[in-house]
């Protein structure tokens, strides 16, 4: 794919989602999926719109169009029409629950019905590769079926339950959209590549309006949709990748899958129900610890380019070098993890007043979307 067609993708992705964003603001508005804080929620904004994830959809979609009508361009489908075909079923789920909160076992069911559709259409785990020879080996169905649906449920959740300030799961969905773009096109993956640039270009048009202080959230709406996208994403490039290959999409998107095991590792050892509520999460302590909605968000910003700068770093890595990168990567990681204090059962104290940071009282508090894991 030449620079020229990429640009364009991008461009049309985020020109679209950008114009959209103020009609979905409304539209929101005027059906009543507007946000509702409570004491388990970081926003204190009554009525902010919700449904961001329609202005996504709308750029990806247009970003896709774009490639698919494109003379002499890549042939996406009907691989591509499996993704867009799996994004609608948790739009869909996602909107509903916007406007109208559905039970948690409903939307898992949702949820796995978009992973089927996605793992027919062609994402899933079906090669392996031995660290010991680098022979690649073809991964039977009675394994590859519950893996790629694990991955494809797991990420779509990381990205809901860390979905708590503005701007954050959107900003953290474009960077590691963006990585996982670079390594489906090192690997000439280009139905990957033309999923990323759209996925990409629809979050950079739609960020100005989420970025603190927001002017309208994601919702289900939009991280469910973020999940699934960067979910394939990961499955179409993480197999040609030379070595350990599929290391390099867990590094892209450690930080959310971090923060969601850690989730469930708190509340195991609490002994308390896997989707119980806490303000635990790397964002409320980061909250905490910056003194800042907007220093927050961009402290998790960077965290997650480090490590997809490491993803895509990694994948040119062969051989038992690879083992010692890794063993360092993992050994920085956890002496992040500590120096954040996620190991602990102890939540961070409260800030001083909603006066430290205007985002807690007015406009652009976000809603801490753990509440939609806690509902699960």
């Amino acid at each position: 794919m030449d620079g020229i067609r990429a640009i364009a993708i991008v461009l049309v992705a985020a020109g679209v989602a950008a114009l959209a964003t103020p009609f979905v603001m409304r539209f929101a508005v005027a059906v009543g999926a507007v946000d509702r804080p409570n004491e388990r929620k970081v926003s204190r904004r009554e009525r902010m719109p919700l449904l961001g994830g329609l202005a996504v959809a709308t750029g990806c979609v247009a970003g896709l169009v774009l490639a698919t009508i494109w003379p002499g361009g890549p042939e996406i489908w009907p691989k591509a029409a499996g993704f867009l075909l799996g994004a609608a079923v948790l739009v869909g789920v996602g909107f509903f629950d916007d406007r109208f909160t559905i039970r948690a076992s409903v939307k898992f069911g949702f949820q796995v019905v978009a992973a089927l559709v996605a793992v027919q259409a062609g994402f899933r785990v079906d090669l392996f590769s031995d660290p010991i020879t680098v022979q690649t080996y073809e991964v039977p169905i009675w394994v590859m079926l519950p893996i790629s649906l694990v991955w494809i449920v797991g990420v779509t959740n990381a990205m809901n339950l860390i979905d708590g300030l503005d701007g954050l799961s959107s900003g953290l969905g474009a960077i590691i959209a963006a990585t996982l773009t670079i390594i489906c096109w090192q690997a000439d993956q280009w139905v990957g590549v033309v999923i990323g640039l759209a996925l990409f270009g629809a979050l950079i048009g739609y960020l100005p309006y989420n970025f603190p202080p927001a002017r309208i959230f994601l919702g289900d709406t939009g991280s469910l949709l973020i999940g699934f996208g960067l979910s394939v994403l990961a499955l179409e490039g993480y197999r040609k990748a030379a070595f350990l290959a599929f290391i390099v999409p867990i590094l892209a998107l450690a930080i959310p899958l971090l923060d969601t095991l850690l989730s469930i590792a708190r509340r195991i050892r609490s002994g308390r129900s896997m989707f119980s509520p806490d303000k635990l999460h790397m964002h409320h302590r980061l909250l905490v610890r910056e003194g800042s909605h907007k220093n927050a968000v961009l402290m998790l910003y960077f965290l997650t380019s480090c490590f997809c700068m490491i993803a895509i770093s990694f994948a040119q890595i062969d051989g038992w070098l690879a083992f010692v990168y890794l063993a360092a990567v993992v050994a920085v990681t956890i002496r992040l993890l500590r120096n954040l204090d996620a190991f602990s059962l102890d939540g961070p104290a409260a800030p001083k007043s909603d006066e430290t940071d205007p985002a807690l009282s007015v406009p652009g508090g976000a809603p801490a979307n753990d509440e939609v894991g806690e509902r699960r």
